[in-house]
């Protein structure tokens, strides 16, 4: 029976290497085929990812951008995002093309930078920025939880969907920072908050860009006792 396991995965390892010849798995930034261990970007690549390292700085571009709108006790973003840049593409990709493996594969490559952070340690939950049903079926996923997922992974801590979006939202492209906030305020809630008394949460989204969306959602926390709210994005938009 061993013997015939061992010779099945080896077949299976051949099969697998011609498939590769013939449809080689590349890189989502540079196009070159992947080998063995890489996964979505290849290694050269992965090391010219913009990381902010922002979790070593509690004063951050993200945290500035949210002084006086929300009370956060941690706020932190991945990497930086620029138009036409490998940001841009990844989370293109993640978005409209299908590819929850790039959230789950930077949510975990961000989860291994943060994970000796003071703020991520004595985490309860991590919870993603809910889209609305509605999105979600045509969608078919949540890229803010797909990113929770590979965040989980490394961080051995739970997810939580206890914050809801109540009302769709039209898209936030080419909004003004003022016309973000109308259209996205008031449009959260959180079913049982009870349960979220005393507990430190990381709020998880894709991109941060005004902070008009994590500021409806820190607000949908209001009246909880003894909460403490961090943010984590994927990414955050480069000025």
């Amino acid at each position: 029976m061993f013997y015939l396991s061992e010779l099945l995965l080896g077949h299976m390892n051949v099969f697998k290497g011609i498939l590769d010849l013939i449809f080689p798995v590349i890189c989502l930034n540079c196009s070159n085929a992947l080998v063995t261990h890489e996964a979505v970007i290849c290694t050269f690549c992965a090391v010219k990812l913009p990381v902010t390292n922002y979790h070593t700085h509690p004063i951050n571009s993200m945290s500035k951008a949210l002084w006086g709108r929300v009370n956060i006790d941690f706020a932190t973003a991945f990497l930086y995002f620029k138009k036409a840049g490998m940001t841009q593409e990844l989370l293109h990709q993640l978005k409209y093309k299908g590819r929850k493996d790039i959230g789950i594969n930077l949510g975990q490559r961000f989860g291994n930078q943060i994970k000796e952070n003071y703020f991520i340690k004595t985490t309860d939950f991590l919870m993603p920025v809910p889209l609305h049903k509605t999105k979600t079926a045509s969608r078919g996923y949540n890229q803010s939880e797909v990113i929770c997922k590979g965040l989980s992974e490394v961080l051995d801590i739970p997810i939580c969907n206890s914050l809801l979006r109540i009302a769709d939202t039209q898209t936030q492209t080419k909004k003004r920072r003022f016309e973000r906030w109308l259209n996205v305020s008031e449009k959260f809630s959180i079913d049982k908050p009870e349960y979220l008394e005393g507990k430190q949460i990381l709020l998880v989204d894709d991109v941060f860009t005004t902070g008009a969306t994590i500021e409806a959602c820190c607000l949908a926390f209001d009246g909880i006792k003894d909460i403490s709210i961090g943010v984590a994005t994927l990414a955050i938009a480069a000025h």
